[in-house]
């Protein structure tokens, strides 16, 4: 299967620099929260999770493997989100602990819709888990809230987000606002079914340029940004960014029978 829209293609590079950065850094990727180092032959699981990763990762590149392929990265996101929950408990109301949620729960949102997209794609290996349409409307509902609350985030921490806006780019607190505003725009656009397919169109756009922009100067600018450090942590991000931006850009794939405007469907 060649790879089928710039989504997909995210996706899979998304889940090889994940694999990559369990080899590289003999610890479980990022995406997961902190599992304990009493963990029986925990560098074994390691890498068998990583093997996991490249397996399936690849996996969605081959017909006869590709609907497996997404159910099993759906899967890893989902017990990856599961691994955060506890973080959650203590402070309900911490943007913090629900921000670590919403990434690996955006990551099993991205597998589920390509299952459906693929699921009747000619050459693919029969799905013995059907799709439906209701299905794929609560992960894209499920996405647009993500991004409202990815929205809310810039405007609790403005300081922050602006911090990371490059130098050379004018008014840093002003473009945080306004991204802020973008995401929530987009994921409310999403959830409720305005222009949604500009909406997340234009939410794959700021995803993407998001990482272009901000995430990879960081890997050739001199000195490292702060909030940029150690180079783990550049990485952390930036894979985290490619798999938002990859899943946005899925979800706006799947919304390609629904009008530019507001036309009727």
């Amino acid at each position: 299967m060649r790879i089928v829209g710039l989504g997909h293609g995210l996706f899979v590079l998304a889940g090889l620099i994940l694999a990559a950065l369990s080899i590289a850094y003999h610890d479980f990727a990022p995406i997961w929260h902190v599992v304990p180092a009493s963990l029986p032959g925990r560098e074994v699981w390691v890498y068998l999770v990583a093997l996991f990763l490249l397996i399936a990762s690849v996996g969605l590149c081959i017909p006869r493997m590709a609907l497996t392929s997404a159910l099993a990265l759906g899967a890893y996101f989902a017990i990856c989100t599961l691994t955060r929950v506890p973080a959650v408990i203590p402070e309900p109301l911490g943007i913090g602990t629900w921000y670590g949620i919403c990434e690996p729960i955006s990551g099993s949102i991205g597998a589920w819709i390509l299952y459906a997209i693929w699921q009747h794609q000619p050459g693919v290996s029969k799905p013995r888990l059907a799709a439906s349409d209701r299905s794929v409307r609560v992960a894209q509902v499920l996405f647009g809230l993500t991004c409202v609350f990815y929205g809310l985030s810039h405007f609790i921490y403005p300081d922050y987000t602006a911090s990371m806006v490059p130098g050379w780019l004018p008014i840093p607190l002003g473009l945080a606002y306004f991204t802020g505003a973008g995401h929530m725009a987009g994921g409310i656009g999403i959830v409720f079914g305005i222009l949604p397919r500009l909406a997340a169109t234009l939410e794959a756009i700021m995803m993407s340029l998001f990482g272009l922009l901000v995430w990879l100067p960081t890997f050739f600018i001199e000195p490292t940004p702060k909030w940029a450090t150690p180079p783990l942590n550049q990485w952390n991000e930036f894979v985290i960014t490619v798999l938002l931006a990859a899943v946005a850009w899925i979800v706006a794939q799947s919304l390609r029978e629904r009008a530019w405007g507001f036309a009727k469907r």
